[in-house]
């Protein structure tokens, strides 16, 4: 536990860090422009490279299908958070997905199989969708590590762009909720 709260704290001062070169201190986006835009991005940003290296470090421990199955509903319920999911973006995240070095303990072809089918379930019917992803997420709270790990993978994948939308940002929430996690701890 010691090494999570170390890992924690680094998060913490990286957005911390971040928020003080913009100049801005601890508002909330009353700056213009829709919530979150720019407001967050150099902390976000920073806040998944970190979230990205402490899931590398956790790489030998992530290695039960209760996380693989977990990462794949919470990667296909970041995907669909906006309520519908295009070709390409179905295609960029499960590229994602694959190229994801933790996400390597697992056979490319679980991995597909697993979030095509949470993509394919949210594209039909996506509350009934949301709540199943939801159902398979929560799996992963017995163990925190793991738990921690989803929430980090989901974030990981929402922040691939540079940008993690209020709809992601939500859907993480959410994990974090059936997870029994803190939004907080993930700057959320």
């Amino acid at each position: 536990m010691a090494m999570w709260d170390r890992i924690k704290d680094q998060a913490k001062g990286l957005q911390q860090q971040a928020q003080g070169a913009r100049g801005g201190g601890h508002g909330a986006g009353g700056h213009g422009g829709r919530p979150g835009s720019g407001s967050s991005g150099g902390s976000k940003a920073q806040l998944v490279s970190a979230l990205k290296s402490q899931l590398t470090s956790l790489k030998t421990e992530l290695k039960s299908g209760a996380y693989r199955d977990a990462s794949m509903a919470m990667c296909a319920l970041v995907a669909a958070a906006d309520g519908h999911v295009d070709p390409a973006e179905r295609q960029h995240v499960e590229s994602l997905i694959l190229n994801n070095d933790v996400l390597q303990n697992f056979p490319s072809e679980q991995l597909r199989q697993r979030f095509n089918k949470h993509v394919d379930q949210l594209a039909y019917n996506f509350q009934q969708g949301k709540q199943d992803a939801l159902q398979e997420i929560a799996k992963a709270s017995k163990k925190p590590t793991e738990a921690r790990a989803v929430v980090q993978t989901g974030f990981v994948v929402a922040g691939a762009d540079g940008y993690v939308a209020p709809a992601e940002e939500q859907a993480l929430r959410e994990a974090c909720s059936v997870l029994g996690l803190s939004p907080q701890e993930f700057g959320l």
